[in-house]
């Protein structure tokens, strides 16, 4: 038994559940120095990182925790939230695209694949995907927007159409403002007579 590596771990964690983090924060890197191969250690020094907006940080110990258990489609999914973050486009779709590929009913990961196309100015991609996200999370209405969206920058008005009908259905207020954003007028009529 790593002695070392259990005594800093335990103060990280109790420190850590006390609300203690820049303490959690020590603990744990010595619990990593003590095992190179904890992803929790890395884990918890990746989350501490990103509720402080250190996004740089954050990152940082995501790669190792993905580098030590390249398996976990989760910890790619985090990978690549905090590198969208930290406006790394690119590099936050590779975190995605992992993410989808060990995870494929990870619907978030899909979503934030599609925001992170959307950025770098690939709306094909970013559609692929966002239809993913609505087939996973047919009621979830932000996903319908920028899936609407994301066929308004391509200029395919059927699939605009085709979006807003059946968002206005569950979500008339991300309904309306997809037609707004998308330039779509004439699709108004669809909507609830108090949001005309």
């Amino acid at each position: 038994m790593n002695f070392d590596y259990t005594r800093f771990y335990m103060r990280g964690w109790l420190m850590h559940f006390f609300g203690r983090n820049p303490l959690a924060a020590e603990a744990y890197e010595q619990a990593f120095k003590a095992n190179p191969q904890s992803a929790q250690a890395a884990r918890h020094l990746a989350s501490i990182a990103a509720q402080k907006k250190d996004m740089a940080t954050s990152e940082k110990w995501f790669e190792a925790v993905v580098q030590i258990e390249p398996g976990d489609g989760n910890s790619w999914f985090n990978l690549g939230f905090v590198r969208d973050a930290a406006g790394k486009k690119h590099e936050a779709v590779e975190a995605f695209t992992q993410a989808v590929t060990i995870l494929p009913n990870l619907d978030r990961a899909w979503y934030g694949l599609g925001l992170a196309y959307a950025a770098t100015g690939n709306h094909a991609e970013a559609a692929r995907a966002l239809k993913e996200a609505v087939r996973l999370q047919p009621m979830n209405g932000i996903s319908y927007y920028q899936l609407g969206m994301a066929y308004y920058h391509l200029h395919d008005p059927e699939n605009v159409t085709k979006t807003a009908t059946k968002l206005v259905t569950f979500d008339p207020k991300h309904a309306e403002r997809l037609m707004h954003d998308a330039e779509r007028a004439d699709l108004l009529h669809l909507l609830p007579e108090p949001l005309r």
